[in-house]
């Protein structure tokens, strides 16, 4: 038998799909997400756009991005939380990075360098590489001469929340994992990181969850 399982609106966490798109959708908050999760201060220039939709022809597959927002710079930075592991999430995250890519240049256009920076964050509650880290930043260089970088502008960074190398990250991002996990009153009140705090207050005025349910 098999049995239907709903999950209160109420008791979401960030890495819920569902709760972390409606959140992302304010520009504070997704500014202080990104910039906890890099470990840099990141401005962003606009409103961030949730479930962006990309398809460059009728025929093909539809991407369906989480949040997609620019820095002060026109670098596009790119979140997706996925709390279930697929065992394609690699390929996929190069997939849905060259969908990015090819919507940002106009038709025609054959001069590549006006190509935005792309910065690609996949956050996880697991480790898609085993390897204990909480951060994995890909980026190109070369087998044979591993100093010299591809420097093409594109970054793909995997989040694992349950990481183990606490003593390479602050507080602040330590924190931010747990309360991925746990978006909870308690989790966000032992924190003194003022941008989980204004993370936290997204998610209490997120009172459409209670209304949705």
């Amino acid at each position: 038998m098999v049995s239907n399982v709903t999950t209160k609106l109420a008791e979401l966490n960030l890495e819920d799909r569902f709760l972390f798109d409606e959140i992302m959708e304010n520009r504070e908050a997704y500014q202080a997400a990104v910039s906890i999760l890099l470990e840099r201060e990141v401005e962003l220039l606009e409103k961030p756009e949730t479930e962006k939709e990309l398809r460059i022809s009728p025929e093909l597959w539809r991407v369906w991005l989480d949040v997609v927002s620019m820095d002060m710079q026109k670098k596009v930075y790119h979140t997706e939380m996925q709390k279930r592991d697929t065992g394609n999430l690699k390929k996929r995250s190069r997939y849905y990075q060259v969908q990015m890519d090819v919507s940002l240049l106009e038709p025609g256009c054959v001069n590549f360098n006006l190509l935005n920076d792309s910065c690609f964050i996949l956050i996880a509650p697991f480790d898609i590489f085993c390897e204990g880290l909480y951060r994995y930043t890909f980026e190109g260089t070369c087998k044979e001469c591993p100093k010299l970088r591809l420097e093409d502008g594109a970054t793909r960074i995997f989040i694992n929340t349950k990481g183990t190398n606490k003593e390479e990250f602050s507080q602040e991002f330590l924190d931010f994992m747990e309360y991925i996990v746990s978006s909870t009153d308690a989790v966000a009140g032992r924190t003194a990181s003022g941008r989980i705090k204004l993370i936290h207050e997204n998610v209490k005025k997120s009172e459409p969850r209670k209304k949705w349910e």
